[in-house]
Order: C-alpha cells, then structure tokens, then sequence
C-alpha cells in the first residue's frame, strides 16, 4: 500500500509539472531568454579567457621554468597574463593598421572612378561594331544620355540625408554602440578574474563534483571536459597556424607576381582564414575589389592565383595541419563547417568543427572500448573447456597406477 501510495504521488507531481511546463512554456521561454543575455557578458568573458589562456599557458611553460622561487612563482600568472593580452592586441592593431587606410582610400577611389568606367565602357561598346550589334540602340543612346557622377553623387546625397534625418535610428545605433561597449568592458574584466583564479576554481568545481556526484558521473564529466578542452586547444592552434601559413604564402606570391598590396592582402587573408575554408576567398574578395583600383587585369589574375592557392591550401597544408591535429577527416570537416554555418553564421563555422570532433573521439573511443570488450568476451569462451571435458581431461591426465610396484608392495606387507 505504502509504495501504491508514493507511485500515485509521483504520477500526481508529474502530471502537473507537465501542466505547469504547458501552460506557461512562453513565460518560461521568455524567462530563459531574458536570462542568457543578462548573462550574455560572462558567456564573452569565458570565451576571451579561454582564448587567452591558450597563449598564457604557452608563457608560463617558458617563463623561467627552473625558478621555484615565491617572487618567481608569484608573478607568473600576472606576467604572463599580461604578455597574453598584449600580444593579442598588438596583432589586431597591426591587421587593422595594415588593411583599414589602405581599404577606405580604395573604396574612394572606386566612388570616385566609377562613373569615368562606366562611361569608358560605354564608349568601348559603340566603338566596337560586333558589340553594338548585339545591343539595341535604345538602350545605347539611354546610356549614353545618363550622367552617371550626378547620379552617384545624388544616390550618395539622399543617403547621406535620408541616414542624418532618421533621429531614432540614430539614437538606436548608439544604444546599439554604447550597450555593446559596456558588454566588452565587461567580459574582459570578467576574463581577467577568471584567468587570475583558474586554479582556485577548479578545485572549487573537484569539490563540488566529489559532493554531489557519483564516482562514475564525475569520471564521465570530466573526461568529456578533457575530450572537448583538447579539440578546442588542438583546432584553435591548427587553425592559428595555418592562417600564418596562408597568409605568407600569398603574400609571397605576390610579390613573386608583381601584385600590388602585397603585404596588405597577406595580412588580410590571413586574418579572414581564421573562418575555415570560406575565410580565405573572403580575404580574397577583399583584396580582389582593392586590386581593381590599379588594375582590373590583375585583380582577374589574383582571383585565380587564389584559388589555385586555396586549392592546395585546402588539400595539402589544411589536412596536415587541422585536421590531423584534431583527428578529424575532411568529410566531417566540411559537414560540420555547413550545418554549423547555416545554424549560426560565423560562429558556428568557429565552433563546428572543433564540436565534431570532439563527439567523433568519444564515439570512436567508445566504440573501440565495446569492440575488444566483445573480443575479450569471445577470447574467454573460445578458451573455456566445454561441458563434461574438464572431468575427462583431468582423469586421463592422472598417470595409470604400475602394476609391478603394487604385487611387491603386498608381498612385503605379507612377509
């Protein structure tokens, strides 16, 4: 009756919890929301001190190892923590440096030279007699009549007084500015402490685990937090390397060449290669629609230089050098790179690929563990005698008694 009674309970909790979850799902919905982007600063803060540790960590492996002094010990974490975010920065302001004034002066020149192009092209069309055949005079004398720099000069204009009238567009944007602002400053401060008590917190979370956890969940857990730990560190290092890698061989290229932004689009497309696969042409993109200022023969000529370059980029350096490093094969790669691309843009092409990994080592690892268990199991019944032979098997290895030694052995007893 007692455990009647605790079954009609639980059924009763479950029932309304159920109803509970039902009838105010959306406020739930809503709660959840409003409470991942009050948190939306520690999510970043986590992410910048994970980013940063990887390069901390590196420095603290070699400043002064041998020293195991207190003044020694205490100043590495902040050293190189410090050493860290100055590195980070520095190669961020060196890209944005390199690519930023040499793109704006770009898109002026393309603003101010497209007009005279497409007047020079129109010109081309009627000059050229097999072209002006293929086109109807209509539309030829139509172009010709257009005064394009008035007409871009005016789209420029209205847009520039449609933007300046929109008072709470403006307002908004600023929100945006100032809300995302203060989300940064916060995840950084936030970063730093953690980077600062890493040590301290994980032991804070052994404690806890050991508490509140049985033995083999708090084994689990920690094993899937090494698995994931080491494809984040293993990818995020491939992926660093061969954007270097990338980056110097075109801009070696380049040069080689004669291509104009060398050194620029070298540190552009490095930068974008970041995102794999597709951050290369992106860069590249970039850098072709700079190239098209000085030349448009050689901004032809740099797309397929690229191209062939991304295709060996892609099938020999790529597979070395990530997807060897996280024990993932191409195939999975790309899906990963796409179904995490369409799910949440950029960032789920970031975090794709290191994710997939990370599920296809502990599904091969649990696989293999079940395989030589199921082998193990075969060994053993292969080995173990069957029904009825373990008795033979022992009678006929005891040795058949002499019958000389027994006849003496009666004849003495007898004298």
């Amino acid at each position: 009756m007692k455990l009647e009674w605790k079954t009609c309970f639980r059924a009763v909790v479950s029932v309304f919890v159920l109803f509970l979850c039902v009838e105010y799902w959306s406020g739930a919905v809503r709660f959840l929301l409003t409470l991942l982007s009050a948190a939306t600063p520690l999510f970043v803060g986590c992410v910048i001190a994970y980013l940063i540790n990887i390069l901390m960590s590196f420095y603290e492996r070699h400043y002064f190892p041998n020293r195991s002094s207190a003044i020694w010990s205490k100043s590495r974490r902040l050293v190189c923590m410090l050493a860290a975010i100055l590195t980070l920065i520095s190669i961020a302001a060196l890209v944005i440096n390199l690519v930023v004034p040499e793109l704006a002066s770009c898109v002026r020149l393309l603003v101010s030279e497209v007009p005279d192009a497409i007047d020079r092209l129109v010109d081309g069309f009627v000059a050229n007699a097999a072209l002006a055949e293929l086109i109807p005079e209509n539309i030829i004398a139509e172009l010709n009549s257009i005064n394009w720099k008035e007409s871009l000069s005016q789209i420029i204009q209205f847009l520039s007084s449609g933007i300046s009238g929109m008072a709470g567009a403006v307002t908004t944007v600023v929100t945006s500015v100032f809300s995302v602002f203060v989300t940064t400053l916060i995840s950084i401060i936030f970063s730093v402490y953690l980077l600062l008590g890493k040590d301290k917190l994980k032991g804070q979370c052994d404690r806890l685990m050991r508490n509140y956890l049985r033995p083999s969940w708090r084994q689990g857990i920690e094993y899937v937090c090494h698995v994931l730990d080491d494809s984040f560190h293993r990818y995020i290092v491939g992926q660093c390397i061969e954007a270097v890698i990338l980056g110097t061989l075109c801009a070696l290229g380049m040069f080689l060449f004669r291509f104009p932004y060398a050194v620029m689009i070298g540190a552009l497309v490095s930068f974008t290669a970041l995102i794999p696969i597709a951050g290369a042409y992106i860069g590249a993109g970039v850098g072709a629609v700079m190239m098209l200022t000085v030349s448009p023969m050689k901004a032809l000529l740099f797309l397929i230089f690229i191209a062939v370059l991304q295709q060996l980029e892609g099938n020999l350096i790529y597979p070395k050098v990530v997807g060897t490093s996280i024990g993932l094969p191409g195939l999975w790669v790309l899906t990963a790179i796409t179904v995490g691309g369409s799910l949440m843009g950029i960032v789920g092409m970031l975090i794709g690929v290191p994710i997939t990994a990370a599920l296809y080592r502990l599904l091969r690892e649990d696989m293999e563990r079940r395989e030589q268990k199921r082998r193990a199991a075969e060994t053993s019944g292969q080995n173990a005698p069957k029904k009825g032979q373990g008795a033979k098997t022992r009678a006929a290895r005891q040795p058949a008694p002499q019958t000389g030694q027994a006849s003496n052995a009666v004849s003495e007893k007898r004298e």
